[in-house]
């Protein structure tokens, strides 16, 4: 008998099959009217450090304290790539520089969560519930949008709204409103001959359990979908974007072929992993380095895949803390508090890095020893939920709860 594994949390269902891989997914035309706004998270689970990703290299004491990690100053061997004078990307991020001068790239700096926990697998479920310091909450930030915008949509119940190319479901989607977790489009597929489609998907109908009929009839009417889709394919743009041959830039290649097919997608959600570096990190080589160049390489392959949709398209990263501002006896950072977020798309006011810079002298740090935070992650989603999805601050926040939303705190990142 075939393996197969059903994965149901909080009413969102992920297949993960083995066997047979479909060909990618062709671009559909357009329906006529208004682009559907999409939305494309990205987690860099492991917590970056933000410091040498977006460098200070006009502030004396990050030199001072990291002698053997820190970025040299642009113009030298190794250097950070200058964005105003005050700030540069790291040398391994230039395929992100093309964006950042087009005014398509916007930095917010010393931002995180006010939340002072370090243990990763907290501040992972309080960035992705979006509630800090809370661990009721049962559904995550993503999930609560799906619902709040669910009411009188014709694709309401469209598994294909929220879909993350993850093997499990992120905490980010997880909730009552249906979305997909799949390893990749290709594996999303019950295999075998249609008489074993057939029952499997009849004994999934006949369930008792109105929870998995329900949840298992959205996933296998999101596989109907993308058969239709896949019917007449042609070859994909994508191959030739530059996507990194790693599981994030093919999870981005797999969110760009969802994302040209038309297929309702709504939400996006990627992970880029191993950003924990306690030893040896490296400076403008090594392993963060590495992590950098395979991070900045698959969005500005995506960017360029996704093309004119770009206008209708919003990425936004996030990690769950950053590091301190100290490097560590091993030549490593150990956990932090404040980091800095990538905001990117046609609607962004780029080529600029948002936020007040609280410093990085020992009294100006959080606790002395991290980069304290001077902007709420809330207030950058919020942002991108109210200007870029459309939502009213009502809706947001229903997407936010405990927090109240504020346009008067928003970094006027997105053109309103």
């Amino acid at each position: 008998m075939q393996s197969r594994r059903v994965f149901l949390k909080s009413g969102a269902l992920a297949l993960v099959t083995l066997g047979f891989a479909p060909s990618f997914l062709a671009r559909t035309v357009a329906a006529a009217g208004t682009r559907r706004k999409l939305l494309i998270a990205i987690f860099q689970r492991g917590a970056v450090d933000g410091l040498n990703m977006v460098v200070p290299f006009g502030e004396p004491e990050y030199y001072r304290v990291r002698p053997s990690i820190a970025i040299p100053q642009p113009g030298r061997e190794g250097g950070a790539l200058d964005l105003d004078g005050f700030f540069g990307l790291h040398p391994r991020m230039e395929a992100l520089r093309p964006l950042w001068a087009a005014g398509h790239l916007a930095i917010v700096h010393a931002s995180g969560s006010p939340d002072a926990t370090r243990s990763h697998f907290d501040a992972q479920d309080y960035m992705e519930s979006a509630t800090p310091g809370v661990k009721s909450t049962r559904d995550g930030w993503l999930n609560r949008y799906l619902q709040a915008r669910a009411d009188g949509r014709e694709n309401a119940r469209n598994p294909l709204r929220g879909v993350a190319l993850t093997r499990q479901m992120p905490r980010a989607l997880q909730g009552p409103a249906p979305s997909l977790a799949i390893g990749s489009v290709a594996s999303f597929d019950v295999h075998g001959d249609t008489t074993e489609r057939a029952w499997f998907e009849a004994a999934y109908a006949s369930a008792a359990d109105q929870v998995l009929n329900g949840t298992a009839g959205e996933a296998f009417q999101a596989m109907r979908t993308l058969e239709r889709t896949r019917a007449g394919a042609r070859p994909s743009p994508s191959r030739d974007a530059g996507y990194p041959s790693s599981p994030f830039g093919q999870a981005l290649q797999e969110i760009a072929s969802l994302a040209r097919a038309d297929v309702g997608l709504e939400i996006a959600f990627a992970e880029s992993t191993n950003w924990d570096h306690h030893v040896n990190e490296g400076s403008a080589t090594g392993q963060l380095a590495n992590r950098l160049d395979d991070l900045s390489r698959g969005i500005a392959a995506l960017v360029r895949d996704l093309g004119d949709r770009m206008a209708d398209t919003l990425i936004v990263t996030m990690s769950e803390f950053g590091r301190a501002v100290s490097e560590n006896g091993s030549r490593g950072t150990d956990h932090g508090h404040g980091n800095a977020m990538f905001v990117i798309g046609g609607s962004v006011k780029g080529g600029r890095v948002y936020g007040k810079w609280p410093g990085l002298a020992p009294e100006q740090r959080y606790e002395r020893r991290d980069l304290a935070i001077t902007t709420d992650f809330r207030d950058v989603f919020a942002e991108v939920v109210v200007r870029h999805l459309g939502a009213s601050t009502d809706v947001a926040d229903r997407v936010f709860p405990g927090f109240r939303v504020e346009a008067s705190r928003f970094k006027n990142i997105v053109h309103g």
